[in-house]
């Protein structure tokens, strides 16, 4: 069976208003568009989605950072200062199931789409609004950028070395998770409409969501009020449990439980550890970690990071090389579950992207069409969806509507 004869995705039928730019916004709508869903994708004429300039790297002049948040669309431009614009908004809104936007809080309103105008043109719609910081608090309608919460919000302050500063993730994983969020909270609100019949509105910040980020981290400082650190590669309460060093190269172990642990100090030569009183179990192992890292990094520098990789996985203790990205993308694991796809792009021919990471057993799931070029399928759609005929879009292309 080909892709194409595929079965339909578990969103085939739900149509996207896409008002999202950046990353934030299009990983929330890539991934509803993965999962079978009509996202429409509005851009600005001429301009479009600012990350369609982030690069280098560009391919054929499309810019890789775009193309990794985009496919699964259909590009429409639209100027959305522009009276008729906003009409030609409102209409496609009403023939639509949901609207994402990442505007600052009040452009939609200001603009006209209020919660009134919802309620009277297009009750069954769930909106979903990401901002920075929300519509309350002293930070209350400033706009939010990835590098800025992470800073802000505590989680760069427990990662980095322990003796070097704070550091950012290498991904702007605030927006990807609000992104991540934003989908569930869309499907979650589309599961209640079978039940009221209605929409209604989502709303999300990237500050809330990278304060829920800190996870364990959070709950720590929740329950004992001292300060979060950091610990470099290491866990604050779980131990071994970071990188070291072996002959010829580092990798991680990962010891979850005593008996992984016990695992671990019989092929390192040394079953003792397991019974001894200052590593037996894991609170005792946190509170002699110096000690008992030191040991196991003596008892790793006796064979190369290969044979003890090959060890420790037929032992069940979980371990691995530190890949490169490259290496990562490429390797068998990530093959055998087609973590990297193909799509024919109108500019680039074959296009190799990221693939989807979950699965369905009855719907699949599946990377849809490459990331449209800027404006592609505006005629498309609004000929198909609001009935505009071909003098009526030449006369709005001539104005810079669309």
């Amino acid at each position: 069976m080909t892709e194409t004869d595929l079965p339909n995705g578990p969103l085939t039928g739900i149509r996207v208003i896409d008002l999202t730019r950046i990353l934030a916004g299009p990983i929330c709508t890539m991934n509803l568009g993965d999962m079978g869903a009509e996202i429409i994708k509005i851009e600005r004429p001429g301009k479009g989605d600012d990350t369609r300039d982030w690069g280098p790297p560009f391919v054929e002049g499309q810019a890789a950072y775009f193309l990794c948040a985009n496919r699964s669309k259909k590009s429409v431009t639209l100027d959305l200062k522009n009276e008729q614009g906003k009409d030609i908004l409102r209409q496609l809104i009403a023939k639509s199931d949901v609207v994402v936007d990442n505007f600052k809080t009040g452009t939609m309103e200001k603009w006209g789409f209020t919660e009134e105008w919802f309620k009277d043109q297009a009750p069954h719609v769930v909106q979903c609004q990401i901002t920075g910081y929300g519509d309350k608090g002293p930070k209350a309608g400033l706009p939010g950028y990835d590098f800025i919460l992470q800073a802000e919000s505590g989680l760069m302050s427990i990662t980095g070395n322990i003796d070097c500063g704070p550091a950012k993730y290498g991904v702007a994983i605030v927006d990807v998770c609000t992104g991540q969020n934003a989908a569930m909270c869309i499907l979650a609100a589309l599961n209640a409409r079978h039940t009221t019949g209605k929409g209604q509105r989502i709303e999300l910040s990237l500050f809330n969501t990278s304060l829920a980020m800190l996870v364990n981290i959070g709950s720590s400082y929740l329950a004992n009020g001292e300060r979060p650190g950091r610990f470099g590669n290491a866990h604050a309460s779980i131990v071994p449990y970071r990188d070291f060093s072996t002959k010829d190269g580092d990798i991680v172990i990962a010891v979850g439980n005593d008996t992984q642990f016990s695992r671990l100090a019989e092929a390192l030569g040394h079953p003792e550890w397991a019974t001894d009183e200052d590593f037996r179990t894991n609170a005792q192992r946190v509170e002699n970690r110096v000690a008992l890292e030191l040991y196991i990094n003596e008892g790793l520098a006796r064979k190369s990071a290969d044979e003890w990789i090959k060890s420790f996985e037929a032992d069940g203790i979980p371990c691995s090389k530190i890949n490169a990205a490259d290496e990562a993308i490429e390797c068998a694991q990530a093959q055998a579950h087609d973590m990297v796809v193909e799509l024919d792009h109108p500019t680039i021919g074959s296009l190799r992207m990221l693939g989807v990471p979950y699965t369905f057993s009855e719907t699949p799931a599946k990377a849809g069409q490459a990331p449209p070029l800027l404006g592609a399928d505006t005629e498309d759609v609004l000929s198909e969806l609001l009935n505009i005929d071909a003098e009526k879009l030449a006369e709005l292309r001539i104005k810079n509507i669309i």
